[in-house]
C-alpha cells in the first residue's frame, strides 16, 4: 500500500474538509507570492484532489479544458 492509498484511506468520507484545506493552502501560496504562480497553485491543487479523491470546484470541473 503507498502512501496516496493511505491518504486516500485517510480522508475517506472527509472529502469535504480536505477540500477546503487544499483550498486554504492554495490561498495561503497565493498571497505569500502575490499571485504569481497562482495557475501552478491551481494545478497542483487539482493534482492532489485528483490524487486523494476530493471533490474540485463544481464551478470549473465541467469547465473544457483551453
Amino acid at each position: 500500500m503507498g502512501i496516496f492509498d493511505k491518504a486516500k484511506d485517510a480522508v475517506s468520507g472527509h472529502q469535504d474538509q480536505v477540500d477546503r484545506g487544499v483550498d486554504k493552502a492554495g490561498d495561503a501560496v497565493d498571497q505569500r507570492t502575490g499571485g504569481q504562480h497562482a495557475e501552478q497553485v491551481d494545478k497542483g491543487q487539482d493534482a492532489v484532489r485528483d490524487r486523494l479523491g476530493a471533490g474540485g470546484d463544481p464551478a470549473t470541473e465541467n469547465t473544457p479544458p483551453g
